[in-house]
């Protein structure tokens, strides 16, 4: 049976448009459907946002000939600094105590998915925009997308459908799969400061009773601003001045950075921790944060989704030089089991660093600060921390036949 394409993946933002990349010189005939225009993902709210870039991310983006084209607006992440509020506790990574260049880059989301999605179009992949699914039914050899493109029904064909659609992905929710939600009772408030000393690189993380806030370094005075609060502190603190934003945040932070003044608007996210019960259904497979939506704390959740990404790319690739059916039931359970490992550590250590962290329970504090104090004086412990925040914990997968 002669399919419309080999492969459509829902989804035209980062997850959709790395695998993509990824596949594109593969022969396989691939397409993207996405329902918003280029124009509205580019100016989304959640463009604001600044991703933390670790060391393997940074591999798996120069495999796909990625990381060329942004390093420039990428700022290194030369050293971190974890303090406790209120606690004595500190712990500090160094980049060159680890034997690298950076422990990691901090980039803005609009410049990584705005150069990828140029990249995209460059390569001349097929792309279906703006365009809803309204409908999947997977058979024996094919699975059927229904679309819906302005006043249009369109049906397509496909032997395996990728739903890289985010955190609200339609396709998750057509196939009905269920999702294991913890509500943190917190939102983080994401703006960019400018202050009067240098970040010198450092990226910072500052934990309090109501959550962490985070410092990340992007220009020579500037650090992106992910502050976690709880509800009603959020909301407060949106619905005040800047000049009261200013002041919570300074009285939080510290002087570390002298005093600080904004440079861009403030954003209100709520945070939750959202993981679904199955990536696999039929002939359909689901990746990134269609699967899995972490708090920000760790700064891990692009890092894990592109690791998703290059994983599921590596596979079918493989299934592909083999002329095997690339939607075939056991290479998408094996892919499924592959990432479980990876999506149970990545997932249990961030959820245990907010719970840990977000508790001003007295002897929970104490606990955490003398453990701060130990691991900034125990080289072993520090290295085991850094391979975690660089994202190098576990064995990153390849992008294979890349040439």
């Amino acid at each position: 049976m002669q399919h419309d394409y080999d492969i459509l993946i829902v989804g035209g933002g980062l997850a959709g448009n790395c695998l993509a990349l990824a596949l594109k010189d593969s022969g396989l005939r691939l397409a993207i459907i996405e329902a918003n225009t280029r124009e509205q993902l580019q100016n989304s709210p959640a463009g604001d946002r600044a991703l933390a870039l670790s060391a393997g991310t940074i591999k798996l983006l120069q495999a796909l000939n990625i990381w060329d084209g942004i390093t420039s607006k990428a700022a290194a992440i030369k050293n971190i600094h974890i303090s406790d509020r209120g606690h004595f506790g500190k712990a500090r990574l160094s980049a060159k105590k680890q034997g690298v260049e950076a422990l990691g880059y901090v980039i803005s989301a609009r410049d990584i998915e705005g150069h990828v999605a140029k990249l995209v179009e460059q390569a001349g992949i097929k792309q279906i925009c703006p365009a809803r699914v309204v409908g999947l039914m997977s058979g024996l050899d094919a699975v059927n997308v229904s679309l819906k493109q302005d006043d249009e029904s369109i049906n397509l064909t496909a032997k395996l459908l990728v739903g890289a659609d985010g955190g609200q992905s339609s396709v998750r929710k057509l196939l009905d799969i269920s999702q294991q939600v913890t509500e943190y009772g917190q939102t983080a408030l994401v703006t960019t400061i400018k202050s009067s000393v240098p970040h010198n690189n450092v990226a910072f993380e500052r934990f309090t009773k109501s959550g962490p806030l985070a410092m990340l370094p992007i220009n020579d005075k500037e650090c992106s601003v992910v502050w976690t609060r709880t509800h009603e502190e959020a909301d407060d603190l949106m619905k005040g001045s800047e000049a009261e934003f200013l002041a919570s945040l300074q009285d939080c932070f510290g002087y570390q950075l002298g005093a600080l003044t904004l440079t861009a608007p403030r954003r209100a996210f709520p945070l939750s921790l959202i993981r679904a019960d199955n990536m696999v259904v039929g002939r359909t497979v689901i990746i990134g944060n269609a699967v899995h939506q972490l708090h920000p704390v760790a700064g891990q959740g692009f890092n894990l989704g592109i690791r998703d990404v290059v994983q599921l790319a590596e596979m079918l690739l493989e299934q592909h030089q083999q002329n095997a059916d690339l939607g075939e039931k056991v290479l998408l359970n094996k892919y499924a089991e592959s990432r479980q490992k990876d999506h149970d550590n990545t997932i249990g250590f961030t959820d245990n660093v907010v719970k840990i962290f977000s508790s001003d329970w007295l002897p929970m504090a104490a606990a955490r600060s003398i453990s701060l104090a130990i691991m900034d004086h125990i080289p072993t412990a520090k290295a085991v921390l850094a391979k975690h925040a660089m994202g190098l914990a576990g064995r990153l997968p390849r992008v294979g036949n890349r040439g």
